[in-house]
C-alpha cells in the first residue's frame, strides 16, 4: 500500500522483510563518522576563547571521562535490552514513560538537525574565505547554497540506507587523513615557548573552573555521535556489535579531539587563536606551514562535514521512525519505502533543518549559536539514557548481568547521570530556555499520536511535565522579546 502523500511503503520489517544489516566496521565508522565532524575543526578557537592549556587539559579529562562513562552506558544497555531498538528514545520511554520518551525522542532529533545546520554554515564560512559573499556561513547566499545542499542530501539518502552507509564508511577513512596531518604537522612546528606563555591562561578573567565550564558545550557537541551505533541498533547484524562500536568509535576519536586542541596552543598564542576565523584549524595550519595549510584543512573540513551530516541525517529520521512505530510519533512518521528508508522521517528532518538554517541569519555568531543548542539539546536525552541504566542497576530481575558484575556497571551509570547533570549547569539558563522553547510546541506531534489511538492525551505526571514545558517556553519568548537572553 502506498502513501498517496509521501509515495512510501510500510517499513521492510513491518513486512516481514529483514532491515538492511550492518557490520561491526560499518556501524563503528558511523560512529566516528558522526563525531568526526564540524566540531574538530573548530576546537582551536573555541578552546582558545574561553582558557588556556591548563583548563583545555582539565576539560578534556572531565569530559573524556564523563563521555567514556556515557559510552559505557550504551554498551551495557545494548547488551542488557536488545529489544530496545532507538537507543537514546527507547532508554528514556522504558525508565520514565511515554511522554519523557517522546521528549528524548525530539530531543534528540531536533539536535541532529540544528546540528546539521553548524556543517553548512561551516562550510560556506570556509569557502568564504575566498568567496566574501558567504560571510561567515550567514549571508542570504550562503543558506541559499546551504539549501541546495540540504535537498540534494535529502535525495541521495531516499536512495538507500545501505547506499547512504557504504558511502559513510568511504568517507570516514577519507576526512580522519586530514586531521592526522594537521596534528604531525603541528607538532613538527610546535614551538614550546609559545606553549609555555598559553598554559595558564592568565589572559582570562574569572577562575579556572569558571573557565573549564565554558567550554563544556564544545566538549558536547564534538562527541554528539558516541550513541550513533545503538540509534540504528536495529540494523546490526550481532547485537554485541553495537556496544563494541560504541566503545571503539569513542576511543579512536578522543585522542584526536584532544591532541588538535593542545597542539594549537604551541603554534599562536591564545589571543591570536581566539580571533581566528571559522574554521580556526585552517588558521592555525596556516600560521605553521603557511597559505597551503589552510587550504588542506578546509578541503579536509568539507569531506568531513558532508560525511558527517550524512551520518546525521541517517540517525535523525531513524530515530522519529522507530518512535512512530512505537506509536510514540504520527503514524505518517513511522512509513519506509522498500528499499527502507523512513521517507517522511527523512523529509521532516530536513525541513527542521532548513527552517533553522534561516533563523541563522539573525544571528550574531551563526555558528557557535547552533553549535550550543544542539548540545543542550541533546543533554535531556543523554541525562534520561543514563539515569534508566542507574534504575534497571538496582532493579534486581533478567535485565541484571550479573556475571558481568553489576555494581561496576551501576558506578558507571552514576557517573554518566552526574556527568550530563553538570552539562546542563555548565550550558546556563538561556539555552535551557531556548530549548523549552522548542520542547514545548513539539508537544501537539504527542498528542495527534494519542489521539490516533483513542487514549487519554496526558495522565496527572506527564500534564505536569507538559505545564513546565510550556512555562519555560513562555519564560524563554519572553526573554528572547526583551532582550534577555539573544540568539
Amino acid at each position: 500500500m502506498t502513501d498517496s502523500d509521501t509515495g512510501t511503503t510500510p517499513s521492510a520489517a513491518a513486512e516481514g522483510r529483514p532491515a538492511v544489516k550492518l557490520t561491526l566496521f560499518t556501524l563503528t565508522t558511523m560512529v566516528v563518522g558522526s563525531m568526526v565532524g564540524a566540531g574538530v575543526f573548530s576546537l582551536p578557537r573555541r578552546f582558545a576563547e574561553e582558557t588556556g592549556v591548563a583548563g583545555a587539559l582539565i576539560s578534556w579529562v572531565i569530559a573524556g571521562v564523563g563521555m567514556l562513562m556515557l559510552a559505557f552506558v550504551f554498551q551495557a544497555l545494548a547488551v542488557r535490552r536488545p529489544d530496545l531498538d532507538a537507543g537514546v528514545y527507547a532508554y528514556a520511554k522504558a525508565g520514565f514513560g511515554e511522554y519523557l520518551g517522546f521528549f528524548a525522542a525530539f530531543g534528540y532529533w531536533a539536535s541532529a538537525c540544528v546540528g546539521n545546520v553548524t556543517y553548512w554554515v561551516l562550510i560556506m564560512s570556509t569557502i568564504g574565505a575566498i568567496a566574501p559573499a558567504l560571510g561567515d556561513g550567514d549571508t542570504l547566499l550562503a543558506v541559499v547554497l546551504s539549501s541546495v545542499g540540504l535537498w540534494a542530501f535529502f535525495l541521495l539518502i531516499r536512495r538507500g540506507v545501505k547506499e547512504a552507509a557504504a558511502i559513510n564508511r568511504v568517507v570516514t577513512v577519507a576526512k580522519v587523513v586530514p586531521i592526522l596531518v594537521f596534528i604531525l604537522l603541528s607538532l613538527f612546528y610546535f614551538d614550546p615557548s609559545v606553549f609555555a606563555t598559553n598554559f595558564g591562561g592568565a589572559d582570562y578573567a574569572g577562575s579556572l573552573f569558571h573557565q573549564v565550564r565554558g567550554t563544556m558545550l564544545a566538549t558536547v557537541f564534538v562527541f554528539l555521535g558516541v550513541e550513533g551505533a545503538s540509534v540504528y541498533s536495529r540494523h546490526a547484524k550481532r547485537r554485541e556489535d553495537v556496544g563494541k562500536a560504541t566503545v571503539l568509535g569513542f576511543l579512536s576519536v578522543f585522542a584526536v579531539f584532544a591532541s588538535v586542541t593542545i597542539v594549537s596552543y604551541g603554534i599562536l598564542p591564545m589571543s591570536e587563536i581566539a580571533e581566528l576565523r571559522q574554521p580556526s584549524m585552517a588558521g592555525v595550519l596556516q600560521a605553521a606551514v603557511g597559505t597551503w595549510g589552510k587550504v588542506f584543512v578546509s578541503v579536509g573540513l568539507i569531506v568531513s562535514v558532508l560525511g558527517a551530516y550524512l551520518a546525521w541525517t541517517l540517525m535523525a529520521a531513524e530515530v522519529l521512525f522507530v518512535a512512530a512505530k512505537d506509536d510514540d510519533m504520527p503514524r505518517f512518521l513511522g512509513r519506509a519505502t522498500a528499499a527502507d528508508v523512513p521517507v517522511p522521517a527523512l523529509l521532516m528532518t530536513t525541513a527542521l533543518s532548513q527552517i533553522v538554517l534561516v533563523v541563522t541569519m539573525f544571528s550574531d555568531d551563526a555558528f557557535n549559536f547552533a553549535l550550543d543548542l544542539t548540545s543542550v539539546l541533546s543533554l535531556i536525552p543523554f541525562f534520561l539514557a543514563a539515569a534508566f541504566a542507574v534504575k534497571i542497576g538496582y532493579r534486581p530481575g533478567p535485565e541484571r548481568a550479573v556475571e558481568r558484575g553489576p555494581h561496576r556497571e551501576l558506578v558507571i551509570a552514576v557517573l554518566a547521570t552526574l556527568y550530563t547533570a553538570f552539562l546542563v549547569y555548565a550550558a546556563g539558563l538561556r539555552f535551557v530556555l531556548l530549548s523549552f522553547i522548542l520542547y514545548a510546541p513539539a508537544t501537539f506531534l504527542f498528542v495527534k499520536a494519542r489521539r490516533e489511538q483513542n487514549r487519554r492525551l496526558f495522565s496527572p505526571a506527564e500534564a505536569v511535565i507538559c505545564a513546565v514545558s510550556i512555562a519555560g517556553a513562555v519564560v524563554g519568548v519572553i526573554a528572547l522579546a526583551v532582550g534577555w537572553i539573544e540568539l
